[in-house]
């Protein structure tokens, strides 16, 4: 999953983000659609493409990939980039902060929903072929926008309400390419199962089950005393997120 990357022209590159030298940082006004312009741009400018909008309310990015292997199994990169997220939100969160994952691609802190990721392809790519690009996008909620009490819902939660401070944006996303680089990097040298063991102890623990991720994304679940497998199907969650308001594009509330 290499990031070689390469400069398009017509896009307005911003300084306000610090990123390894594999990034190109592309900034998008405050009412753009970061995902959806990752998708836009990813044939014409390349891997290492990272789209960042600016809002108060939201972390909001995405990161253009080329991947070097069939799309069935190149998925896998969702969980690479939930991994970075993750050690991202720890590096700047409070001691004692709970940052969970609920698969495939919701983020929990201390409990609650504040967001995810996605992850898109080329419409009619084959499964046996390599995309020539892949976007994993993230969004996380920063500020609560009701007018609610937030003990009111525990399942829901913004960074704001669990100690985030409000200027941890950039370093945010600056820590995600970072962890990203690492993640790819073990990826590389000793095989996907060293991101998949990252990513497994972040669900939620359960006695007696071990849980593994196949070739093509999909969590198996092996409890003990059975010898039943059961399986879940990571394609039908990409296409569509269940942490994921697609009317308001949002994290749901």
């Amino acid at each position: 999953m290499p990031l070689q990357s390469r400069t398009g022209s017509g896009m307005s590159l911003q300084p306000e983000l610090t990123l390894p030298p594999p990034f190109t940082p592309v900034r998008l006004r405050e009412m753009g659609d970061a995902f959806a312009h990752a998708n836009a741009l990813a044939s014409e400018q390349g891997a290492g493409t990272l789209v960042h909008v600016g809002r108060f309310d939201l972390a909001e990015f995405a990161l253009v990939l080329e991947p070097e292997e069939p799309l069935r199994t190149a998925r896998r990169a969702l969980y690479a980039g939930m991994v970075a997220l993750v050690d991202a939100l720890a590096a700047v969160a409070q001691p004692e902060t709970a940052i969970d994952i609920a698969w495939p691609d919701a983020i929990l802190v201390n409990g609650g929903l504040v967001g995810g990721a996605r992850l898109a392809w080329p419409q009619g790519a084959s499964e046996d072929d390599v995309p020539p690009w892949l976007v994993f996008g993230a969004m996380l909620r920063t500020a609560s926008m009701a007018n609610t009490d937030p003990g009111l819902n525990p399942s829901i939660t913004a960074l704001d309400e669990e100690g985030f401070t409000d200027t941890m944006t950039n370093h945010l996303v600056e820590s995600f390419a970072r962890n990203f680089m690492v993640a790819v990097d073990a990826w590389q040298e000793t095989g996907f199962g060293a991101v998949a063991k990252r990513y497994i102890e972040r669900l939620p623990r359960e006695n007696g089950l071990r849980r593994e991720i196949e070739d093509n994304g999909d969590l198996l679940l092996r409890r003990m005393a059975s010898t039943d497998v059961e399986r879940n199907a990571l394609l039908p969650q990409l296409h569509e997120p269940a942490w994921y308001d697609s009317v308001n594009k949002e994290p749901r509330i």
